[in-house]
């Protein structure tokens, strides 16, 4: 297929199960994440499943500084990307009144401000390309809706829509697709529910949280030629919460 991608938080949960599927798919992955082992761990996973490598970019998204540095070098030596999906997050929940300010701002850097630190150094190999192309943001649940003691996550998430939105109307006579994929609640580490979790998971019409795997087998259909004519949307994959 010789398409390649970049995945952002590539080294667990959804990023994870992306990587692996699209690797499986033929495609060519470029796996970002802070944690070099966990990236190493899901590189030789690809290779066994698949006999392909898998390029390791082990950058913080946050830092705009790192993340161009990555990306241009990958792009020198590799080409320009096919696709990117710009998955990494993290949350620091809270109620609003007792947010510190890091607290804040370290989930906006990493969550939001990703997508400029990612996308503005990617997207111009993109264009010059003069190819179809696709990009992915990872946004939530609780950026369409909003949820109780995640005003920054869900005002990071939030942000990622309108961006993506925007981006997907500068991009679309250039056949470059940008879509929101809005998960809800999935089955990661990320997602620890402790004793709330038969009281939560009763809230959802599916009576059951998400699998990584059914994210990124949507992830998988928007990066397909089938989805060209998909743009500018936000797709919940959410067991009907909203």
């Amino acid at each position: 297929m010789n398409k390649r991608v970049l995945i952002t938080g590539a080294g667990s949960g959804i990023g994870k199960a992306c990587a692996l599927r699209l690797a499986r798919a033929g495609y060519e992955i470029a796996l970002n994440g802070r944690n070099v082992s966990n990236l190493n761990s899901v590189a030789e996973q690809i290779a066994y499943e698949t006999g392909a490598g898998a390029k390791i970019l082990p950058f913080d998204v946050s830092d705009p500084e790192a993340a161009r540095e990555a990306i241009g070098r990958d792009i020198e030596e590799s080409g320009a990307y096919y696709g990117v999906i710009l998955n990494a997050g993290i949350t620091r929940d809270g109620t609003f009144a007792g947010f510190e300010v890091e607290d804040w701002r370290g989930v906006i850097d990493t969550n939001l401000n990703s997508f400029f630190n990612v996308l503005n150094p990617a997207l111009m190999p993109m264009i010059r390309a003069k190819k179809p192309a696709r990009i992915i943001v990872m946004s939530s649940v609780s950026g369409v809706m909003g949820n109780r003691g995640q005003a920054n996550y869900a005002a990071s998430k939030a942000g990622l829509i309108g961006a993506a939105k925007s981006l997907a109307t500068e991009l679309a006579s250039r056949k470059i697709t940008v879509n929101c994929i809005a998960p809800g609640l999935i089955d990661t580490a990320m997602s620890d529910l402790g004793e709330r979790r038969d009281e939560i998971i009763a809230q959802i019409p599916a009576k059951r949280m998400g699998e990584p795997g059914e994210v990124a087998a949507l992830a998988e259909f928007l990066l397909s030629e089938n989805a060209a004519y998909i743009t500018r949307q936000v797709i919940g994959v959410n067991g009907g919460l909203c």
